[in-house]
Protein backbone atom coordinates (compact mmCIF):
# COMPACT_ATOMS: atom_id res chain seq x y z
CA UNK A 1 0.00 0.00 0.00
CA UNK A 2 1.43 3.50 -0.62
CA UNK A 3 2.19 6.04 1.56
CA UNK A 4 0.66 8.81 2.09
CA UNK A 5 1.65 12.46 1.40
CA UNK A 6 0.37 14.85 3.41
CA UNK A 7 0.46 18.25 2.28
CA UNK A 8 0.10 22.06 4.67
CA UNK A 9 -2.41 23.90 2.76
CA UNK A 10 -1.47 27.19 1.26
CA UNK A 11 -4.31 28.67 2.27
CA UNK A 12 -2.88 28.12 5.96
CA UNK A 13 0.16 30.35 5.60
CA UNK A 14 2.95 30.51 8.66
CA UNK A 15 0.17 29.63 11.28
CA UNK A 16 0.96 26.63 13.16
CA UNK A 17 -2.79 25.45 13.24
CA UNK A 18 -3.06 24.92 9.67
CA UNK A 19 -5.07 22.20 7.46
CA UNK A 20 -3.06 19.31 5.85
CA UNK A 21 -4.42 17.50 2.82
CA UNK A 22 -3.28 14.31 0.35
CA UNK A 23 -4.91 12.33 -2.10
CA UNK A 24 -5.54 8.74 -0.99
CA UNK A 25 -3.63 7.02 -3.99
CA UNK A 26 -5.62 4.14 -3.53
CA UNK A 27 -9.07 5.40 -3.30
CA UNK A 28 -8.71 8.12 -5.16
CA UNK A 29 -10.39 10.12 -2.32
CA UNK A 30 -8.95 13.36 -0.69
CA UNK A 31 -7.99 13.82 3.07
CA UNK A 32 -8.14 16.51 5.20
CA UNK A 33 -6.64 17.52 8.66
CA UNK A 34 -5.88 19.83 11.28
CA UNK A 35 -2.41 19.62 12.91
CA UNK A 36 -3.90 20.01 16.55
CA UNK A 37 -6.19 17.15 15.88
CA UNK A 38 -4.05 14.94 13.61
CA UNK A 39 -6.04 11.55 14.14
CA UNK A 40 -9.45 13.16 13.18
CA UNK A 41 -9.32 13.10 9.25
CA UNK A 42 -12.08 13.93 7.19
CA UNK A 43 -12.58 12.12 3.64
CA UNK A 44 -14.28 13.52 0.70
CA UNK A 45 -13.94 12.55 -2.99
CA UNK A 46 -12.44 15.48 -5.69
CA UNK A 47 -15.78 16.97 -6.63
CA UNK A 48 -16.93 18.02 -3.47
CA UNK A 49 -13.72 19.42 -2.74
CA UNK A 50 -13.33 21.35 -5.32
CA UNK A 51 -16.54 22.65 -4.68
CA UNK A 52 -15.59 23.45 -1.42
CA UNK A 53 -12.42 25.62 -2.48
CA UNK A 54 -14.33 27.09 -4.32
CA UNK A 55 -16.72 28.22 -1.74
CA UNK A 56 -13.70 29.06 0.39
CA UNK A 57 -11.89 31.26 -2.59
CA UNK A 58 -15.34 33.03 -2.94
CA UNK A 59 -15.89 33.67 0.23
CA UNK A 60 -12.78 35.17 0.83
CA UNK A 61 -12.67 37.70 -2.43
CA UNK A 62 -16.02 39.48 -0.77
CA UNK A 63 -14.39 40.14 2.73
CA UNK A 64 -11.60 42.19 0.59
Amino acid sequence: MPSIQWQKSTYSGDSINCVHIAANPTTGTVLLHESDEPGTVLTTSPVPFDHLIRALKAADQTQT
